[in-house]
């Protein structure tokens, strides 16, 4: 009966065959969070390697003519993909419609008909290299793997919702990614989530179960000797008291001028409520990005607020817009930052954003599309700039953090250039934009996962949620629920030295690329002979 499926998907054509691949790719989205129903992979990628095996070149075409049909199989299945797993994107444009609604259809179908280029190239390489058995399974783990790699970076980069978070569902899970990084965790994902198409064909069984079955021991046993050897209070005897902040302010009242007094108010209540254990007083305060609705050296009365509603030795870690007119040719400008106050009311520290949101936080081609009268979603007269360099955070004296403001939690690669290891990785961000979607989710997923690749304990202040504090492991101290108001007291978890630095963790992804790649181009010499 599969070997029967599995044939009518081969023989598909036209319309049919593009609508299967769309929702295959829409159907993988399901392993993603909130639902981390990951067997769902294993039912979209053995459908993608079926297109795929009906995907023969025309030997009359030229090149790209030769290449159209397994770039389109790849490509449906991405669109699919990014469609199910971004059509949240609109709900942040729905905040101003007035002013951005006609822009919904290029946030959620342009965007993922743009990211689906790059499965399509990926497809395209493995169909270079196809076979048959389990050649085959290889030659898409590689060329998927190649073109999640070019994902992470190309183009300023958007690896969000990466292949491998499919196979990351809980912290037993999520361990492997210290040793092969993200886009090693995808090649395997790749791998296990594509051995069912062998069921139905039948050659190279054994091979693709046999792998399969070693990856998934190794990857879940390595997850739970490493859990094993965590103490279960990641946190030492002496260890500092955070407290986060989550107001959940609704996204539209953000920047009214009318509301801003409120808005503060609402962050300095939490920040002055009794400790949630009596004597477990926090010295270091988070509040979420943006959360100051002020430009705080132009606000002395806020400043003086905040210190007095700060304990001495306290520290308040708070997202606000900083302002540099510093220099007047260049004009003014605005950072999105994390600011450090101390508890006499004195900006102590700051640190502004590096990766900044494209057509959120600035414009790509700012002088012809402004032309155009088009404009970036922030809240600024010009958008935000960049800051050139990103630096640790110094809080008072004892802890030194790791900035990462809103979507730059999604990147490993922003992790590589710190090269003193921080005490935590603070991230502060506001997903109100999205509402009560799966945005938030996912992106709290993969804060998760940066923390736990580098073996950093997380503090995470999100205005609407999701708000957390995670150990070294991934494994959440304490959090808020999505949408809820309220203040987390945890003590901070203590970082744990990793086992392998940035530099082992390429060594070994890339070895294992070059491992699949050889078994892919063996078997597809072995093909060709028989």
């Amino acid at each position: 009966m599969l070997e029967r499926f599995a044939g009518r998907i081969m023989l598909q054509s036209g319309w049919r065959r593009a609508l299967t691949a769309f929702l295959a790719g829409a159907f993988a989205v399901l392993a993603l969070p909130p639902f981390d129903f990951f067997a769902a992979m294993f039912v979209s990628f053995p459908v993608l390697v079926w297109l795929l095996d009906g995907a023969s070149p025309d030997p009359d075409r030229g090149f790209l003519g030769r290449c159209r049909p397994s770039f389109a199989c790849g490509w449906w299945f991405g669109f699919g993909y990014f469609v199910a797993g971004l059509w949240w994107l609109g709900a942040a444009l729905l905040v101003e419609a007035d002013s951005f609604a006609w822009a919904i259809p290029l946030a959620v179908l342009g965007l993922p008909a743009l990211l689906a280029i790059f499965f399509g190239l990926g497809t395209t390489l493995a169909r270079a290299i196809w076979s048959d058995g389990f050649g085959r399974i290889a030659a898409l783990a590689f060329g998927l793997t190649i073109a999640e790699w070019l994902r992470s970076f190309a183009f300023t980069g958007f690896p969000w919702n990466t292949i491998g978070y499919g196979a990351m569902p809980v912290p037993l899970a999520m361990q492997s990614v210290t040793v092969v990084g993200l886009i090693g965790v995808t090649l395997l994902a790749i791998v296990v989530f594509s051995v069912p198409a062998l069921v139905a064909t039948r050659r190279g069984l054994f091979q693709g179960l046999s792998c399969a079955s070693v990856i998934v021991a190794a990857h879940l046993g390595f997850g739970a000797y490493e859990l094993s050897q965590a103490a279960s209070d990641a946190a030492g005897a002496n260890a500092a008291i955070v407290r986060i902040v989550q107001p959940s302010i609704p996204q539209e009242m953000k920047w009214s001028a009318a509301e801003r007094d409120a808005i503060f108010n609402a962050h300095l209540e939490l920040t002055n409520r009794p400790p949630e254990v009596e004597g477990a007083v926090p010295s270091l305060i988070v509040w979420p990005e943006t959360s100051v609705p002020y430009i705080l050296t132009e606000a002395p009365r806020a400043l003086g607020a905040i210190a007095e509603a700060l304990d001495d030795g306290q520290h308040l870690a708070a997202g606000a817009v900083r302002v540099d007119d510093s220099r007047p040719a260049a004009g003014t400008r605005y950072y999105n930052s994390i600011t450090v106050i101390g508890d006499g009311g004195e900006i102590t520290a700051a640190a502004d954003k590096v990766h900044l949101v494209p057509f959120g936080e600035y414009l790509p081609f700012e002088d012809f599309l402004t032309s155009l009268g088009l404009s970036a979603i922030a809240e600024t007269p010009q958008g935000f700039s960049a800051a050139a360099e990103r630096t640790l955070l110094d809080i008072g004296e004892t802890i030194t953090a790791l900035p990462l403001i809103c979507y730059e939690a999604i990147f490993p690669l922003d992790l590589a250039a710190i090269e003193s290891p921080p005490d935590i990785i603070l991230n502060v961000t506001n997903d109100a934009w999205y509402g009560a979607t799966p945005g938030p989710y996912q992106h709290f997923r993969q804060a998760q996962i940066r923390a736990l690749e580098t073996r950093t304990p997380m503090v995470r202040a999100a205005n609407n949620g999701i708000s957390a504090v995670t150990d070294s492991y991934g494994r959440i101290v304490d959090g808020l629920a999505l949408n809820a108001v309220g203040v987390i007291d945890a003590p901070i978890p203590e970082r744990v030295v990793p086992n392998w630095n940035r530099t082992e963790r390429m060594r070994n992804l890339w070895l294992l690329i070059g491992m699949i790649l050889f078994v892919a181009i063996v078997s597809r010499a072995s093909f060709n002979t028989q």
